[in-house]
This record gives C-alpha cells, sequence and structure tokens, in this order.
C-alpha cells in the first residue's frame, strides 16, 4: 500500500511538472513569435535576396546563387569599407573604454554634487546620433566652425583646417565624434559594476599595504571583467554598423575613404541592387556574430587561466 500511495504521488509530481511546462511555453509563445517576426523573418530574408540578381532597372530578378558573394569578394572598394569600419571599431571602442573607466572611478568617488557630475557625464550619450552628429558637422564647419575659431584664436593654426576633407582627419573627426557620445554609456555599465564589489574588499587591500594601482589592477579591473565583456559587446556591434554619424558627417568622403559597411550596403540599396545590398547586409551580419563569439571566448579562457 505504501508503494501504491508513493507511486501515486510520484504520478501527480509529473503531471504537475507537465502542466507547469505547457504554462511555460504558452507564455513564452507571444515573445517566441515576436521575436520570430520582428527579427528571423528579416534576416532569412535578406539572406535569400541576397542569392538573387534583384536590381530594379534590370529586370526580372534572377536566382544566381553565390554570385553576389563573388562579386563583393572581388570588390576593393567594399574591402575598404572593411576595413574602415574595424578600424573604427578597434580605435572607437578603445577610447571609448579608457574614457568610461575614468568618467567611472570619477563619479563612482563620494563628493559634493555627484548626483550633478553624474547627470552632466551623461548628456551626451542622451542626444540623438543625428543631433550629435549635425552639431559635430557644425563644429567642424570650414568657414564658421567652432574648433577652427579655437584653433586660430589660441594661434595653434593661422588658416581654417578642412577637418572633413582628407581621409585621416576625417576619420579622426568621426571617431573623436562617437567617441565623445558613448564613453558615458560604457561609464554607466562599469559605474553598475563598480557598485557592486564590496567595500570591505579594498579596506581588506588597504590593511595589507596595497597601493590605488595595485587596487585597480588586482581587485577592479577582475572583478569588473564580466561587466567590461558585455560593455565590449554592446560598443563593438553597434560600432561595426556604424551608419548614421558617418552618414550625416562625411556620407563616406571625401573619395569613400570613411565609408563604413552599413553605408556601403545603403548606397547599393539607394542604386535599387538590392540583392548586392543584401549580401553587403549578411557579410556585417557574420562580421558581429564573429566579434561577439570571440570576445565570449575570450572571456572564458581568461577565466579557465584564473581557475588554474
Amino acid at each position: 500500500m505504501k508503494k501504491r500511495g508513493q507511486r501515486r504521488k510520484e504520478g501527480g509530481s509529473v503531471k504537475y511538472k507537465r502542466r507547469e511546462e505547457r504554462l511555460a511555453y504558452l507564455l513564452l509563445a507571444p515573445i517566441v513569435l515576436l521575436v520570430g517576426g520582428l527579427i528571423l523573418v528579416p534576416i532569412v530574408g535578406t539572406l535569400i535576396s541576397s542569392f538573387y540578381r534583384n536590381i530594379t532597372f534590370l529586370p526580372p530578378v534572377k536566382f544566381i546563387g553565390l554570385g553576389n558573394y563573388k562579386r563583393l569578394f572581388s570588390d576593393l572598394n567594399f574591402w575598404h569599407s572593411v576595413f574602415i569600419t574595424v578600424g573604427f571599431t578597434v580605435v572607437s571602442v578603445l577610447l571609448e573604454s579608457i574614457l568610461g573607466m575614468f568618467y567611472a572611478l570619477i563619479i563612482h568617488e563620494k563628493f559634493r554634487l555627484r548626483g550633478i557630475m553624474r547627470a552632466i557625464v551623461l548628456i551626451p550619450w542622451a542626444i540623438p546620433t543625428i543631433v550629435s552628429a549635425k552639431t559635430w558637422q557644425l563644429i567642424y564647419n570650414y568657414n564658421y566652425g567652432l574648433l577652427n575659431y579655437l584653433f586660430m584664436r589660441i594661434h595653434l593654426s593661422l588658416h581654417p583646417i578642412n577637418w572633413l576633407g582628407s581621409p585621416t582627419s576625417a576619420f579622426t573627426s568621426i571617431v573623436i565624434a562617437d567617441v565623445w557620445k558613448t564613453a558615458p554609456f560604457m561609464a554607466i555599465l562599469f559605474l553598475a559594476g563598480l557598485q557592486s564589489i564590496p567595500e570591505s574588499i579594498y579596506e581588506a587591500a588597504r590593511v595589507d599595504g596595497a597601493s590605488m594601482t595595485q587596487e585597480f589592477f588586482k581587485i577592479t579591473l577582475p572583478l569588473l571583467r564580466p561587466v567590461i565583456i558585455i560593455a565590449l559587446i554592446f560598443r563593438t556591434i553597434d560600432s561595426l554598423r556604424i551608419f548614421d554619424l558617418i552618414y550625416v558627417l562625411t556620407g563616406g568622403g571625401p573619395a569613400g575613404s570613411t565609408s563604413s559597411i552599413s553605408v556601403y550596403g545603403f548606397k547599393a540599396y539607394i542604386l535599387g541592387d538590392f540583392g548586392y545590398g543584401s549580401s553587403v547586409s549578411v557579410f556585417t551580419f557574420l562580421l558581429i556574430f564573429l566579434f561577439t563569439v570571440l570576445y565570449l571566448k575570450l572571456g572564458r579562457f581568461r577565466e579557465g587561466l584564473k581557475n588554474e
């Protein structure tokens, strides 16, 4: 009798678990359908489109297999845009991380008007990208820009500088504008990580005679590693698909020298070459996916070394 009662109890438990699982699937269904409809369908549609020659002024639409990708890999202008995009990502994300950490360490300290200081630091990030891009376009303006006015006022230059007129200065100007806007985003993430580190760890280190530099490299950075990895992933994804800032500031110029992958793909769409533009979009997706996997692998690799 005891065994029969136990079996009934186990059977009831299994039924209860199945009901809970069905309820969980039912609750998840709306978000799965939403993700499928808004994310997966456009991705699959773009992938399918990349296998077709779909040019508005050269009908009909024709399946060409990997034809767009062969054209893509032999396109020197496309590889230049890849070089610019990866270079922009490496430089801007590195500078944003350093500046964001600097901001976070400052506003993490206790001092008067800290709340106001935090608000001021976050203002650039709160401004829409298009607005900040137009603002920097005015600052870089050759005839009446603020930067040329300051440079000539303090005698750093005798003549106005065409900041967006050469490949190097245009690229540098784009990086500066991007770092100014997005370093506060890194600061927010790093600040959240700093606030989760117990103060008792720093107090114990100070008792042992640790300097501020040792505290930063031995305590702060290792404990912030998960936050840093997540912040790098966010910013790298955002930088690899940079579009609006470059489009407003330079339009990809001069002579295509600052064209990112997104700007290059956009121009293909503008010209009516939807199949080729789709292949550029698929390449961008794969590049972002590759960087994300690299970051995750890098984080696990370091974690493995630490455990050893």
